[in-house]
């Protein structure tokens, strides 16, 4: 094939878009309006000289479990996984921690009585990950490749996680469980909770919580590296306000958000295609600080230190209570945090001696509230002295977050609410394709939605061929 794409946005999707793209011969030009490539996966100088921070995403079961990046020679390319001893800590205020480890014989050891039930839940997804990822990172709707596995993973999965953990009779297995669940933005009795529970959970069993070594933007490098080892280029600094701009494209495909999209090209769509996007309603949001820190954080539960991701926010009540209080509009006073102490494992992102951890809690979208407090207490709560360790601190609220990417609308990292109407239809029933049939959407707001997995842009990038393929046939 010999047209010329353009990319507008160099997330993992706008990427992923490009490198599909230009296999199959296409001469592909990503555009980012940043100086840095990556989107939300950018690693920058947030705090101090040599503390280097991951601005958005940090730990990456879904990339490295994904059926496209896992694919790509990236290590050839400088990326290399770090994988922390046990993939997520959950503390508790016994002062003791539950792991969530990769092993699922250890896992069931573990977990005690309710061990032969997690086992029974997650083993037919672990073992058969390479072929069901296709599945549950595919495109919506399509013919299933391995019906009887994601008839599994929808008997299990699709209930609220409120209603799986009846199958545990452990308090400390359901706060697990309402850590992972929490990852899906929704309160816990909500449908599809459940199903980013256990997506969370086969991923870490299957490939892993891994940390990229040196920080997001390593991922990030190596998909700019692989393009470019195709012929394709990224250009940064360069925002486009209008794709009148990109006049010379035979097309366009935009790792964009609906808000950004009808930004800069509503004028070329159609006025019930408009609409559309326009209703298009975007979930909650994150409040985020990054902190640099004199040693590591002094965790009640050492078993925390064997683990880059910590969940912080109790039982399984209190994590589905604050959810439950965000999706309403509300501020929770004991916020679900979600914690990344990556130095732990990789000692290139801090100087000698030194830490770096990021800390994000949700709040509702576009939220100016001052969280900070609240989130440095719910760690203290669990770390007696941290606020001690911290030498510096960057606090990035919903707004600094959506100024620094304009993605995150209202600091919304998901790419739009994850209900269920807005999960089969992101962003319209059109989902890649526009009304006008030279632009494409290939961000997170289509399916399978958020995460850093690429799929979206490689759906994308094939609705993209089918279409030039039927065009010259």
């Amino acid at each position: 094939m010999t047209a010329k794409a353009s990319i507008v946005g160099s997330g993992p999707n706008g990427l992923a878009a490009a490198i599909v793209l230009a296999q199959a011969g296409l001469e592909v030009e990503v555009i980012e309006a940043e100086s840095t490539p990556g989107g939300a996966v950018r690693t920058l100088d947030l705090t101090l000289p040599g503390f280097r921070h991951d601005f958005g995403s940090a730990v990456y079961p879904l990339a490295a479990g994904s059926p496209l990046f896992s694919s790509l020679p990236l290590e050839d390319h400088g990326l290399a996984w770090i994988h922390s001893p046990s993939p997520l800590a959950h503390p508790l205020d016994d002062g003791t921690a539950v792991l969530l480890e990769r092993d699922l014989s250890e896992m069931q050891a573990l977990l005690g009585e309710d061990g032969p039930a997690w086992v029974r839940l997650m083993r037919p997804l672990v073992e058969h990950w390479n072929e069901i990822s296709w599945d549950v990172l595919g495109r919506i709707p399509s013919i299933p490749r391995h019906p009887w596995l994601m008839a599994h993973f929808a008997k299990s999965a699709l209930p609220s996680a409120a209603f799986i953990v009846h199958r545990f009779q452990r308090p400390r297995t359901r706060a697990l469980f309402a850590g992972l669940a929490a990852h899906s933005f929704l309160s816990l009795d909500e449908l599809l909770s459940g199903a980013f529970a256990m997506l969370m959970a086969v991923t870490a069993h299957a490939v892993g919580w891994p940390i990229p070594r040196g920080g997001a933007q390593s991922l990030t490098d190596a998909l700019c590296a692989y393009l470019t080892s195709l012929g394709g280029t990224v250009k940064t600094s360069s925002r486009v306000s209008s794709l009148a701009q990109l006049s010379r494209s035979d097309l366009i495909a935009c790792d964009l958000t609906p808000k950004q999209l009808l930004a800069i090209a509503g004028e070329k769509f159609s006025a019930n295609y408009k609409r559309r996007l326009s209703a298009h309603r975007y979930g909650p949001g994150v409040f985020k600080v990054d902190y640099a820190l004199a040693s590591p954080i002094p965790w009640t539960a050492s078993a925390c230190s064997r683990a880059a991701t910590v969940h912080l926010g109790g039982s399984f009540e209190e994590i589905a209570a604050s959810e439950k209080l965000v999706r309403n509009g509300h501020h929770p006073d004991r916020p679900f945090v979600l914690l990344v102490q990556p130095s732990l494992f990789d000692p290139t992102r801090a100087p000698t001696g030194k830490h770096t951890a990021w800390a994000y809690c949700h709040v509702p979208n576009g939220s100016n509230q001052d969280m900070q407090g609240r989130l440095e207490d719910q760690i203290e709560r669990f770390a007696p002295g941290f606020r001690q360790r911290v030498l510096a601190r960057r606090v990035l609220n919903p707004a600094d977050l959506e100024a620094m990417d304009a993605n995150l609308v209202g600091g919304d990292i998901q790419g739009g609410a994850l209900e269920l109407r807005h999960f089969l239809f992101r962003p319209t029933w059109r989902h890649y394709s526009t009304s006008e049939r030279n632009i494409y959407i290939c961000s997170a707001s289509t399916p399978p939605g958020g995460g850093v997995h690429g799929m979206c842009g490689y759906h994308a990038a094939h609705a993209i061929l089918g279409r030039l393929k039927r065009r010259t046939s």
